[in-house]
């Protein structure tokens, strides 16, 4: 049984591989923005963090399950996309991307908690069938110290690491230790929850162990 990631995310390649799995990775193609926006301009307003997790994971995971059924009939496995969010007093947070916007966040978060999203779409690819798909949104309370010095910020940001991370922040690297509490499964905050890829994937008929390299 194969495993296709749908994602070029070095976070979620880890976890895979520390769970005993070695996939494929494929970039999906697709529009992340534009397919906010259009749901949004559907619904007349913003979607939910929670909602719009799941929309763009499933966007993700269709696009490379059904170009992996084309261009690669013989594929038998599993694709997995995901999209997380990192939601702090009401306001929802991707990737801050500058330095700038990084550092305004940490101030922020320093001692406060906020909420993980995370969306999952698993597919089962299999030769002459069409595709089916499992979904479900795992979310994980992450705390901030309320002890972290400005210094210790500027430092950090200048790391380079929380630029281009949703939240702007790690659990399982440098920003590790100004994390006092998780609730909820620890891996979500990584990347993916795997208990939760574990249940979709039992959904579709495939037992976790036989996904192991």
């Amino acid at each position: 049984m194969r495993v296709c990631l749908a994602s070029t995310s070095p976070a979620r390649l880890m976890l895979l591989r520390q769970a005993g799995i070695e996939p494929l990775t494929r970039a999906p193609q697709t529009d992340e923005d534009a397919i906010a926006a259009a749901a949004g301009a559907e619904r007349g307003a913003d979607l939910p963090p929670a909602e719009l997790v799941l929309l763009l994971a499933r966007a993700k995971a269709a696009d490379v399950a059904h170009r992996l059924a084309s261009e690669e009939p013989e594929f038998d496995g599993l694709v997995i996309g995901g999209d997380s969010m990192f939601e702090l007093n009401g306001r929802v947070y991707g990737k801050p991307y500058t330095p700038e916007e990084a550092t305004r966040r940490w101030h922020e978060m320093r001692g406060a908690t906020g909420i993980l999203h995370s969306g999952h779409s698993v597919f089962h690819v299999r030769p002459g069938a069409e595709p089916r798909e499992a979904t479900a949104i795992a979310e994980a309370s992450v705390t901030f110290a309320d002890d972290i010095t400005d210094d210790e910020i500027a430092a950090y940001v200048a790391s380079g690491e929380p630029l281009h991370v949703a939240g702007a922040f790690t659990v399982d690297s440098l920003g590790g230790a100004f994390i006092t509490r998780v609730d909820g499964d620890p891996s979500t905050v990584v990347g993916m929850s795997l208990s939760t890829i574990r249940r979709l994937a039992a959904e579709l008929g495939v037992t976790w162990t036989d996904l192991w390299s």
